[in-house]
């Protein structure tokens, strides 16, 4: 096996029943849609532990899924052309989910290249980031229908963004946890072609060091939704909630023109962020 470079490291949670009942029915094979629906339904719930890697499995080519993808929980790293944990964009993905694709079970330990693309609607689910490298995930479908749902899962070590929004559609995160990181989810700023998003981020665990949680691009009517928000470590509020943005299709760095709930772009009020 090829030897990987050493790994950096880092987190922890308790189950009530009715989560275990809603993760019971998402691993009997609910997607999709069946999950975005769960996810405004299910109640909120402290953060799972982090799990234990069941075995190795070092990757060198990007590993394309139609589909469901069970990686029962082995620990995937990249080699080779893979092996890079930089921030060079344009890094090819360990995995390249087809629309319509399933990820579960997957941790994905360092290096962990670009992660995890998405070419249309996709599901990520039970899915862990130990130290991500460029992206956790990049979510690049081209229809306004496409809905990217990430359930369960967490990721530790993000230099930049986590959840890098670059296409058109809905993306729902859900049952999260994500500790020292820049960005949660980023509405692409200055990518050539631009597209309206809508984000959902509920039932999320979030711990300092971080700077934001979402970014989205007022000008295309993106909208975020922020519900039963749990920020650890944070009683300075030090890290902005929904931070407002003048995009563009032109690669320049979009200007910042707000942060916080206005009621029209970012949707939420002060009651749905909590700081423990």
């Amino acid at each position: 096996m090829t030897p990987r470079a050493t790994k950096r490291v880092r987190h922890r949670r308790g189950l009530t029943k009715r989560r275990a009942v809603v993760g019971g029915i998402a691993a009997l094979g609910m997607t999709g849609a069946a999950l975005v629906t769960s996810t405004m339904m299910s109640s909120a719930g402290a953060a799972t532990a982090w799990p234990e890697a069941k075995g190795e499995k070092p990757t060198s080519k990007t590993i394309e899924v139609s589909g469901t993808y069970d990686g029962g929980l082995k620990r995937h790293y990249g080699t080779g052309d893979l092996g890079g944990d930089g921030q060079d964009e344009g890094q090819d993905p360990i995995f390249k989910l087809k629309d319509g694709a399933v990820l579960k079970n997957v941790i994905l330990g360092s290096p962990a290249a670009d992660g995890v693309h998405c070419s249309g609607s996709c599901t990520l689910q039970n899915v862990w980031w130990e130290d991500v490298g460029e992206d956790a995930a990049t979510f690049k479908g081209t229809s306004a229908n496409s809905t990217y749902t990430v359930y369960g899962g967490g990721a530790k070590k993000a230099d930049d963004k986590v959840f890098q929004f670059n296409g058109a559609g809905k993306l729902v995160v859900t049952k999260f946890q994500v500790s020292d990181f820049g960005k949660l989810v980023r509405a692409c700023g200055n990518c050539s072609k631009q597209y309206q998003r809508n984000i959902i981020v509920n039932d999320v665990d979030i711990t300092a060091p971080g700077k934001s949680i979402v970014g989205i691009n007022t000008n295309y009517g993106d909208t975020a939704a922020l519900r039963n928000i749990r920020i650890h470590g944070d009683s300075n509020k030090k890290i902005a909630t929904c931070d407002r943005f003048t995009g563009n299709n032109t690669g320049a760095e979009p200007p910042k023109t707000g942060t916080g709930p206005d009621g029209k772009y970012c949707k939420f009020t002060a009651s749905d962020i909590s700081y423990k």
